[in-house]
């Protein structure tokens, strides 16, 4: 588990090198690891599709899972890891937070 707890308040779509896009949780400081990751080569690009999500329930799921699971880049990113959401709780908070922040 993470020493300090990121609460995330944007969206951001991530563009893998091979084209893939998908949009992901994060935070300021997670949106300039991205675009750390993205001058590095390890992905293809970010942008930011919401910001100031409302912090709901969900939204505290996911952080929390996030959280508890990976750990967060540092500054000078050497690899970019995809969170995974796996079925159940985590993976209906994921979605529900882009239904409601009217994403994909």
């Amino acid at each position: 588990m993470n020493d300090k707890f990121e609460q995330f308040d944007l969206i951001q779509e991530i563009t893998e090198n091979d084209g893939h896009r998908y949009a992901e949780l994060g935070n300021i400081m997670m949106n300039g690891r991205a675009e750390r990751a993205a001058l590095n080569g390890l992905i293809k690009q970010v942008r930011i599709l919401q910001l100031n999500i409302p912090h709901s329930t969900a939204v505290r799921t996911y952080e929390t899972y996030i959280n508890e699971t990976y750990q967060f880049p540092p500054v000078d990113v050497k690899q970019w890891d995809v969170w995974e959401k796996p079925a159940g709780p985590v993976r209906s908070a994921y979605e529900q937070i882009l239904r409601e922040n009217h994403i994909s």
